[in-house]
């Protein structure tokens, strides 16, 4: 009935807490059986297996590092094997190593890359080959939702988050790719680019309002990510949503700003030289290729 998730099986990487935490129990609460994801020590830290149960919900946890092809597999398993299905994919994992470019090291890039990308990569692939496989056992579309987290970060370019701006740039062109490539088996994936008060943003965010509504209360972003898994969702794939307080921002594609074109079948090397360094000497040298409305 309505967007129900009655009889659905979720999934929720990196759900030990924070915002995955929320969207786990958010979930549940429609009705999902939720596989929560997330490293041993954060699950073992955390309570929201009890959090579901405790209120009638069904969870299972699967500890691993969403980063590795076996933690993946694992996660695969325990939806379609322990749970009998698999309806939802909530990617949400990720870790932060805040540094300036020219002071990042190796492995501060390579991990940020690897969970957020590689980790989203691994189920939106796996995800995406089971739904294939059952839409062609049936005969046609099985259900199939994808909600990755991607970030403003990816929109902007930050100056002190080279690897996690990259990393999240990629997560939006992966959502774009699935989106494509699994839409006919009947799967509609969409991005998010969250706003939320966690233990990862708390640095950037700081203390929660002492009164009023925090517009920054993962709640917000959990009522969205509820009805891109449910069945009003249909019409929806290949989207990214901005997403915080009462402000559910669809972002559009990039356009075309400016086009030169050469007299003749072929730039000539000073006369392409002399036209942009003619617009750009006229043109303000803060408007580059990002989303900077954002801020506003």
């Amino acid at each position: 009935m309505g967007n129900s998730l009655d009889g659905r099986v979720a999934v929720v990487t990196g759900a030990g807490a924070g915002l995955g935490r929320a969207e786990a129990i958010g979930l549940a609460a429609e009705g999902a059986s939720v596989v929560v994801n997330d490293l041993q020590a954060a699950l073992d830290a955390s309570d929201v297996i009890d959090t579901i149960t405790a209120a009638g919900g069904r969870a299972i946890p699967v500890p691993g590092d969403i980063s590795e092809s076996a933690t993946a597999s694992a996660i695969m398993a325990a939806a379609t094997d322990q749970l009998g299905s698999l309806d939802i994919v909530v990617n949400n994992a990720g870790v932060v190593r805040d540094k300036m470019l020219f002071n990042m090291t190796d492995d501060e890039w390579d991990l940020v890359i690897r969970v957020h990308l590689r980790g989203h990569f691994l189920l939106n692939r796996n995800a995406g080959a089971h739904w294939r496989a059952a839409s062609k056992a049936a005969g046609g579309p099985v259900y199939g939702r994808i909600i990755n987290t991607s970030s403003e970060a990816g929109l902007l370019g930050p100056e002190g988050q080279a690897n996690y701006g990259a990393a999240k740039a990629g997560i939006t062109a992966l959502t774009l790719s699935a989106s494509r490539a699994l839409k006919r088996y009947g799967v509609r994936a969409n991005a998010i680019c969250p706003r939320a008060r966690t233990a990862m943003t708390a640095a950037v965010f700081g203390e929660a309002p002492a009164d009023g509504v925090d517009p920054l209360d993962p709640a917000h972003v959990v009522r969205l990510v509820t009805y891109l898994a449910g069945p009003d969702s249909d019409n929806v794939t290949g989207q990214v949503f901005v997403v915080y307080g009462p402000k559910v921002t669809l972002m559009a594609a990039p356009t075309i700003d400016e086009v030169f074109t050469a007299d003749g079948d072929a730039w000539d090397s000073d006369d392409l030289a002399k036209t942009l360094t003619g617009y750009f000497a006229d043109r303000d040298p803060g408007r580059t290729f990002s989303a900077s409305a954002l801020m506003n």
